[in-house]
């Protein structure tokens, strides 16, 4: 039980540090509330699947080419900034009807999803950190107990996201709807200078 908590407060921590998602699942919980955040947060949960089985199937040194890297870059940037702009914007909708809602939600899937997929340092992150979990692991355990320490890492993912999602909603719920305008155009901002970022890393891969 302690080594699976161990592995789980690492998914937690590989969860933890800010960057697109948090900001983006901050902006739709404050804007859509608690599931709209939940699904940019499973989105991009799906996509960290993705890479985790990548990782374990030794496929993942095909993605450090530098060409894949400066298209994913490149692919990133793009969807940062789009959704940065498109949060900033929209920053003063609060209320939508229910069949937007459903469009949205779906949306907020993909936005995650595609946030995630698209980001280098994901790749590197589970690269480094569940490749290492991999090499301990897989020396002194079987298959049963690699599958297990791996789920408990996928959960404290999720259980980071909910716990965004949740916070993030809760702001809607207290916060006046000034200063929740104000909080959804910063992490709009914050997506925007993600996507800037991501734009200047493909530019150096292309030209160095």
């Amino acid at each position: 039980m302690g080594i699976l908590i161990k592995y789980m407060l690492l998914g937690l921590s590989l969860a933890a540090p800010i960057g697109p998602i948090n900001a983006a699942q901050m902006d739709k919980g404050i804007r859509s509330g608690f599931w709209h955040a939940w699904m940019v947060g499973l989105g991009a949960t799906t996509a960290d699947a993705i890479y985790m089985a990548l990782v374990y199937m030794g496929l993942v040194h095909f993605l450090e080419a530098p060409m894949i890297k400066a298209f994913l870059w490149l692919f990133g940037c793009f969807v940062l900034i789009y959704t940065g702009i498109e949060s900033f914007r929209s920053s003063a909708v609060m209320v939508l009807s229910k069949k937007q809602e459903q469009e949205k939600m779906r949306k907020c899937f993909f936005s995650g999803f595609f946030m995630s997929l698209t980001n280098p340092l994901t790749i590197l992150f589970w690269l480094g950190i569940y490749g290492s979990v991999l090499a301990e692991t897989a020396a002194v355990s079987q298959t049963e107990q690699l599958i297990l320490h791996s789920s408990a890492i996928f959960g404290g993912i999720l259980l980071w996201d909910f716990t965004m999602a949740l916070v993030a909603s809760g702001f809607r719920r207290f916060l006046a709807d000034t200063l929740l305008s104000m909080i959804s155009r910063l992490s709009g901002i914050s997506l925007i200078g993600f996507g800037i970022y991501f734009g200047y890393q493909a530019f150096k891969f292309l030209w160095k």
